[in-house]
Order: C-alpha cells, then structure tokens, then sequence
C-alpha cells in the first residue's frame, strides 16, 4: 500500500474549507467528551455525503440516449440511461458503473465505441447522485452498499451484462455484486478502490475522531450496511465467488486511489491483466480515447484483444498479466 492512502472519499474533507473543517472539528471532539454517540452519527452523515464538485460532474457522452426511471425498495428512484447499436441486434449489453461522487456522464466516452463494436451500453446513477432521488439516509445520503443494490436492479431490468465498465468505488461495489450473484461476461476497473474500508480510517484520521466517537461512527456504518463492511473488501472476496477475465487499468500518479491498490487486486483476481498510464490521474483516465480502445477491445473478447493485436498500446501504457 502506498505510503499516501487516499481515495475519492477523503476529498469529503480534504476539500472543505478549513474554517469549516476547524469547526467540524472543534465539534467532534466536544462530541467525544461530552456526547460520542452524537458525534459519530455527525460523522456519518460526513461520510455518506458525495462530494458536489463540479469537475465530477464532466459529461462525456456524446449524445443523450433514451432515459427511464428505476424504482428501488423503499420507493428510491434511479435514473437510467440506454443507447443502442445503430441497424442491428447488440452483441449484448455493457454497464457503466461511476464512483463516489459521480454520475453515468462521466463514462460517457465508452458509450459510442461500445455502439460502435456492436453493444448496448446502460449507464445509471446511483441513489443521491448525478439525477437519481436520495439515498436511504435521505437527501444528498448515499451509501457503497446503494451501488452495488442498484447495479443488480439495473441488470434484473435490462439483460445480462456481457461487461461492465466500473470506475474507482464502482469497482469494489461491482465486485460485491458479483458476491451476491452478478455474473458479468468481462470487467474492466478503471483506478479500482481494492479496499474501502482503509478509507474509513483515512477519515477518522482526518476528521481527528476520538476512541468513543469512532465506535459509535462504525457501528452506526454497520447498522446502515446491513451486512459486515469487510464484504466491500475486493481482496478478501471467497473463492466460490466466479471471477470473470479482468482488465484493470489504473494511472501510476493517480492521488486519489493509488496504484498499489490496483496492484493488489490484481494479484488476488485470476486471469487479470493490469495496464499502467501516466498523466491521466483519477479522471482524464475515464475519457482518454487509448484507455477507451483499449478496454473495448477487452470487452470484445479474446479474439480482439492486445494479445492478438500484438502489443499496440502506446508508450505511456504499460501491461502485466497475472494467471
């Protein structure tokens, strides 16, 4: 693990102003003295609160496709969106999956390749994000747990992914998913999140949580999971959990989920090739037209892959395969 853990969650603070940071502060550890229980409920709603920068919400599609509307238990409204293959039947369906914070347009420069080679590409955002309603913990409240919930009823309406394109948190909640029966054709991870939990105590560290009020914090994240929070530990996943072919590309100067977390999951995930880019960061990665060939390509199949072309990335991206 890098000696600079972040991810996309940290900037929930890391970006605040600091008179307000100071403020959020000086109230946790009043709360750590005097009411710990309610300091960690104020600092879940930190945690489950998306970052609204405006960066995030880029759009990259290069058209609107045809949108609808999901409902989610307990009345949660997600927004969809579908685009087909011009003049043909879809080779099959391909699903984007955006990260904490984000929303579908982010991968939107996946959608024509993807028509293009033959596909129908669904993107969706999650509750409290992009244009979807609010999350179970109410307005601008969302949870990883959503993510992955959502992904599964996406899939349960539109078809059987052939492939899904999943972007930093996306790719741990899409590879629980797969724990509760996703069974995708391929993947492709872009700037994967291996571990959310070591975010979690990123932003104890950050917020300066005392003993009690970091108890409280955890159990209530517990309770609102309902399930263990190691379940979003994509290296622990059991080995009964199928693990289709893997493409994971991640940017070796990325600050907000390092390399070496990508690195790891690759080690842990069979028949995974990992591609390493420089320059691209968190998020030019997710509209770079080499990364965007490239993981088509993947998707495609083996008869179309980097293997089979010959080794044709360019010099700033370099692959491994791990077996």
């Amino acid at each position: 693990m890098s000696a600079e853990p972040s991810t996309e969650k940290s900037t929930i603070v890391r970006k605040s102003e600091p008179a307000r940071l100071r403020a959020i502060k000086f109230a946790l550890a009043v709360g750590e003295r005097v009411a710990p229980r309610l300091a960690g409920r104020l600092a879940l709603r930190l945690w489950a609160t998306p970052p609204s920068a405006a960066g995030r919400r880029q759009d990259n599609r290069p058209g609107p496709g045809q949108e609808s509307e999901l409902t989610l238990t307990g009345g949660r409204r997600v927004r969809v969106e579908t685009w087909a293959p011009d003049g043909q039947a879809p080779a099959g369906t391909i699903y984007l999956v955006h990260g904490w914070g984000g929303w579908r347009g982010q991968l939107g420069a996946f959608v024509e390749p993807l028509r293009a080679a033959g596909y129908r590409v669904v993107g969706f955002d999650a509750p409290a994000h992009g244009d979807s309603g609010p999350g179970e913990l109410g307005r601008h409240q969302a949870s990883a747990i959503e993510f992955a919930e959502t992904l599964r009823a996406v899939v349960a309406v539109h078809g059987p992914a052939a492939g899904i394109v999943a972007h930093s948190l996306g790719t741990a909640t899409t590879i629980l998913a797969l724990r509760d029966g996703l069974a995708p054709g391929r993947l492709v991870l872009l700037s994967p999140s291996a571990d959310p939990l070591l975010v979690v105590d990123r932003f104890r560290e950050q917020l300066g949580l005392g003993r009690r009020s970091s108890v409280a914090f955890l159990v209530r994240l517990q309770q609102v999971a309902g399930r263990p929070l190691t379940d979003l530990n994509a290296l622990a996943v059991p080995d009964s959990v199928p693990r289709p072919p893997t493409l994971i590309i991640h940017d070796h100067g990325d600050r907000d989920t390092p390399y070496q977390e990508g690195e790891r999951l690759a080690e842990r995930w069979p028949a995974t090739e990992i591609v390493g880019t420089d320059g691209l960061g968190h998020y030019r990665i997710l509209r770079d037209p080499d990364v965007v060939e490239r993981s088509v390509r993947f998707l495609a199949g083996p008869d179309q892959s980097d293997r089979a072309r010959g080794g044709s990335e360019r010099p700033s991206m370099t692959a491994r395969a791990t077996q």
